[in-house]
């Protein structure tokens, strides 16, 4: 494995010449999307989607930050991308998710999470495992909002927001769970998927100004990996990707950019939109495993196959679920591991987020 991708998150862009973590400019993270975000506000909702129980979080490892060998809803053996980067910004270890109850505002001052796992774009993506919609997810961030300026005091609240980094991910769920398998709501009414990924891309544009309108000045847009490449989508035959589905998701993210560069331009107040790539730091992975230091880039570690198994059929009872997940890119059939959660959040930071520091 390569110097360069042995090394930490925390990197050259986070310290400052007296080799301190960066000033805290970004105070707080304020996260939204799908299961590759949820911190585990799925555990507190009625749905069959939800990951909190062993074997996922057996390798949540945090030493004196707390947690370690736990599941918390989170879809992977330890932390996700987004941890990684609340760290990075000097911020908890942990995002915490909104819908703990245990969670106090004095934790959820530097960092809350709305996502869902299953969610997507499309409302009727999301009911579809009866998890939580986009709009209930910005419900519960002005509920949170409310709180805040409780907690707060307005002067201190709207500065914590205009400084807070907006995370947005989500729409795979869109195309591989409504989309591609049986189509729902407006997925139903487009017969290419270019089309409805022009309307997905009208849902985010909507969905990027409210939030602008509530506050947020620091948004990260994110787009889609390669999700041919997933092990749950790779054919069954030889293992290969389905192509069509990796260039839907590259038209889809080519939308989206354009939409952030005009977005970035038509918001005032100081605002700052900025793209987050997913899928060039995992086909990085994929095209040259060995070189981030896997093995294995076309199964998930849990499960007999790895290619099926997520959710309550990576359990306990799989008996071949693997020894070391660190050298897999997948967790189970969908989600990546910590290890490919940390390659992307380091490239975010790298080449993107630093922007914010």
């Amino acid at each position: 494995m390569s110097l360069r991708h042995s090394l930490p998150i925390l990197l050259l862009q986070l310290y400052i010449l007296s080799g301190e973590p960066a000033a805290a400019k970004v105070p707080a993270l304020i996260v939204f999307g799908d299961s590759t975000v949820d911190t585990g506000n799925n555990n507190y909702i009625s749905t069959v989607i939800k990951s909190d129980f062993a074997p996922y979080g057996r390798d949540l490892q945090l030493g004196s930050g707390g947690g370690g060998d736990q599941p918390t809803g989170r879809f992977s053996n330890g932390r996700l991308a987004i941890d990684f980067i609340s760290e990075a910004f000097g911020l908890p270890l942990l995002v915490p998710p909104y819908l703990d109850p245990n969670a106090k505002m004095s934790s959820l001052v530097t960092g809350a999470c709305f996502a869902s796992a299953g969610a997507g774009y499309d409302n009727a993506t999301s009911d579809l495992f009866s998890v939580l919609p986009l709009s209930k997810e910005l419900d519960y961030f002005k509920e949170y909002a409310a709180k805040l300026r409780s907690f707060q005091g307005d002067d201190k609240a709207e500065e914590t927001l205009s400084e807070a980094l907006f995370i947005v991910s989500m729409g795979s769920n869109d195309f591989l769970e409504n989309y591609y398998a049986v189509p729902r709501g407006h997925a139903a009414q487009y017969a290419a998927a270019s089309d409805y990924a022009a309307y997905l891309l009208g849902v985010a544009e909507s969905f990027v100004r409210a939030l602008h309108a509530l506050g947020a000045r620091k948004v990260d847009l994110n787009g889609l990996p390669p999700m041919g490449c997933l092990p749950m989508e790779r054919r069954a035959v030889d293992g290969a990707c389905t192509e069509e589905y990796n260039a839907v998701a590259q038209g889809f993210n080519a939308g989206l950019r354009a939409l952030v560069e005009r977005l970035d331009g038509e918001l005032d107040g100081g605002a700052r939109v900025v793209y987050g790539d997913v899928y060039g730091p995992v086909a990085d992975v994929l095209a040259d495993p060995a070189a981030y230091g896997f093995e294995d880039v076309r199964a998930g570690c849990c499960g007999t196959t790895g290619r099926f198994e997520m959710g309550y059929m990576c359990n306990q009872a799989s008996p071949l679920t693997c020894a070391d997940a660190g050298k897999y890119a997948f967790w189970d059939a969908i989600h990546p591991t910590e290890h490919l959660h940390r390659v992307i959040a380091e490239r975010k930071m790298n080449t993107t987020l630093y922007v914010f520091l």
